[in-house]
């Protein structure tokens, strides 16, 4: 977390009118959720759109929540976020125009392979959740109000659990991210739920396994949202909406996301999501 907010502060010294510097209207900032940042896809997806456009692009790396509390500072364009409540509070606020689906992966359950809690090839997130609980096995969340974590306490809530007690722990450091959450999970030999692409990320450094995964209860779902300009009148509406396009472009956004990690891992990492809300455009 913070080098991502390290970063941020740099790029604002560029960015903030007056005495530090002037924005530059081909520059968009972009508060990202950290998932897809620490996988690559966000620097891959703004480096071709450099190359395609002469747009320069430039994010800060933030759990959902703490992103789009930096949107509503009105310094940031662009939001990548992943926590639908969330989400559809920050556009009733009135600092999101609308939610634009970008790319989806999963969440999985991982745990150690001895599966202490015997979850192994459970069909649904719920009862997988539910036997952890009952047996008091070890389980590591992010606790940090993320997406990740979001999405995390609305499975438990499913399974009509509110999880607490010494087996249930937040990891101190869960704002940083869910790849230092999944090493530190990793060391514990515990439980806990993460996006697929951070355990693709890290899977030759661990030793966790994916114990339970498939339910449609685990889709992770990215979205876009840019900053309305009527709340943040000095956003930048026009580049914005020439990346989120070129985000939603089958052939140039999405065939990234539709490739990237293929290669290195023989499966995408992400999946295109924007085909609905072309069409809702007019667009093909």
């Amino acid at each position: 977390m913070k080098k991502h907010l390290l970063l941020f502060f740099l790029i604002m010294m560029i960015a903030l009118p007056g005495p530090l510097g002037a924005k530059d209207k081909k520059f968009i900032f972009m508060a990202s959720t950290i998932g897809p940042i620490d996988a690559g896809i966000v620097g891959a997806l703004e480096g071709c759109f450099e190359k395609d456009t002469g747009i320069r692009v430039r994010h800060v790396g933030a759990g959902t929540g703490a992103a789009m509390d930096i949107a509503r500072k009105c310094n940031i364009d662009l939001v990548m976020v992943h926590a639908k409540a969330l989400e559809e509070k920050f556009i009733a606020e009135g600092y999101g125009t609308e939610r634009i689906p970008l790319m989806y992966n999963d969440f999985v359950i991982l745990g150690p392979a001895s599966d202490p809690a015997g979850i192994k090839g459970m069909k649904t997130a719920r009862e997988a959740l539910k036997k952890i609980s009952e047996m008091g096995s070890l389980f590591i969340t992010r606790g940090d109000k993320s997406g990740t974590h979001i999405s995390e306490m609305e499975l438990w809530k499913a399974a009509g659990i509110k999880p607490t007690g010494p087996w249930y722990i937040t990891y101190e450091k869960g704002s940083e991210g869910n790849a230092p959450t999944l090493r530190f999970t990793d060391q514990k030999g515990a439980y806990t739920v993460i996006d697929r692409a951070t355990f693709l990320a890290l899977k030759k450094d661990i030793k966790l396994e994916v114990l339970v995964a498939g339910d449609d209860a685990l889709l992770n779902r990215i979205s876009l949202i840019p900053v309305n300009p009527q709340k943040c009148p000095k956003v930048n509406p026009k580049e914005t909406m020439i990346f989120v396009k070129w985000l939603t472009d089958p052939k140039k956004g999405q065939k990234i996301i539709q490739t990237f990690g293929v290669m290195e891992y023989g499966n995408p990492m992400f999946f295109p999501d924007s085909i609905a809300w072309r069409k809702s455009q007019g667009t093909k």
